[in-house]
């Protein structure tokens, strides 16, 4: 099998709830600029990939940056196996360095042939099926602190019972939030504080020794790795590092440093499903739970995060997110409906997602 045509498509993907807000309200996002990509091979078989970036300014990726990422890694990409995703992997990395985010998508079309190939969704060739379904976690958009409690408050009544609250603002504000929130929740129902790099350090000190008697996690207070390690050893809650892991040589390093009890797993800002998953099983190796997730996307990248997911062992899976429940677009077909808080995979070949093309339109770049 051979590459042998290579399509991106772009696509709005509006926010059911109008905006998403983070990092102190410094970055919001109203509509959502989704590239997928489709790899066609002479034996007629097709593979589909996703990358849609958090806006601008969240991480070193831009929706314009993925597309000319993906017209850079075209012309190198005809004519080879997609599915050898290491051959492939390592072939990208070699015509274009760095850009991990405008890869993710090309590999995980990769992963999606490779499963139509074998007859397997992607869940079964990243290790197995591990339980019934996996845990989703919902997360809440800066509002006011009474707000966002009852937006909680609405989506326990839909089954969810773990949350990500976005904080990093004025942190007596942030000490209102997390209180709110963490006093309409049981017990058992997990909450997590993330700033988004939103705090500088001496907020971010603010705020731990303010909720310190509360049970919530502290997720990436600050920008830089080094203030959040500070911060880290200063509180005695549990700590998530996101932004910062970006690497499989950061999480080794941030391990080595004891700067976190659990991570978030983002596919693309490692370049896809084949590197993220080497991180995941290092993870599962080191014993650190991940949220398995992405920046944002649709269908195709949802689908991905839950074959990764369902392929996790239970005890280090944290949550994940099915970004269908914030997005009122539908690129394609194939993924079961949210039950009560809970996902699962798709058990057809690859992704297990049929593109609507009627939403996809015509492709933005096209190579053969």
């Amino acid at each position: 099998m051979k590459i042998a045509a290579i399509r991106a498509y772009q696509v709005d993907l509006p926010l059911i709830e109008g905006r998403y807000t983070w990092a102190g309200g410094k970055h919001f996002v109203e509509t959502f600029d989704s590239t997928i990509v489709e790899l066609l091979t002479d034996e007629g078989m097709c593979g589909y990939g996703e990358n849609t970036p958090l806006g601008s300014a969240y991480l070193p990726a831009f929706a314009l940056g993925t597309r000319a990422g993906i017209a850079e890694l075209a012309p190198h990409l005809i004519g080879h196996d997609p599915t050898a995703v290491g051959r492939i992997n390592a072939l990208m990395d070699t015509v274009l360095n760095g850009h991990p985010y405008a890869k993710s998508a090309i590999d995980m079309a990769c992963w999606d042939l490779l499963g139509h190939a074998t007859g397997k969704p992607i869940c079964d060739l990243m290790g197995g099926r591990q339980g019934d379904s996996f845990k989703l976690y919902r997360a809440i958009s800066m509002r006011d602190p009474a707000e966002m409690a009852a937006n909680v408050e609405q989506y326990r009544g839909q089954g969810y019972s773990k949350f990500q609250l976005k904080v990093g603002g004025d942190p007596l504000e942030d000490i209102e939030r997390i209180r709110a929130v963490r006093s309409v929740l049981a017990d058992d129902e997990i909450l997590v504080a993330d700033a988004n790099t939103g705090w500088r350090i001496d907020d971010a000190a603010r705020v731990v020794n303010a909720v310190s008697d509360v049970d919530v996690y502290i997720e990436q207070p600050c920008v830089s790795y080094e203030h959040s390690l500070t911060i880290r050893r200063r509180t005695a809650l549990p700590f998530i590092l996101d932004e910062n892991i970006d690497s499989l040589q950061m999480l080794i390093r941030a391990h080595q440093d004891g700067a976190m009890d659990a991570i978030n797993l983002k596919i693309s800002k490692f370049g896809g499903l084949t590197k993220a998953k080497i991180a995941r099983d290092v993870c599962v190796s080191l014993g650190i739970p991940m949220n398995i997730e992405d920046t944002w996307g649709s269908d195709f990248i949802t689908a991905a995060i839950a074959h990764l997911s369902h392929s996790t062992p239970g005890d280090y899976r944290f949550a994940a997110t099915d970004f269908n429940a914030y997005v009122n677009v539908k690129t394609g077909s194939g993924l079961d409906d949210k039950q009560r808080g809970t996902a699962k995979a798709p058990e057809t070949p690859g992704l297990g997602i049929t593109p609507d093309f009627a939403v996809l339109g015509d492709p933005v770049f096209e190579l053969s």
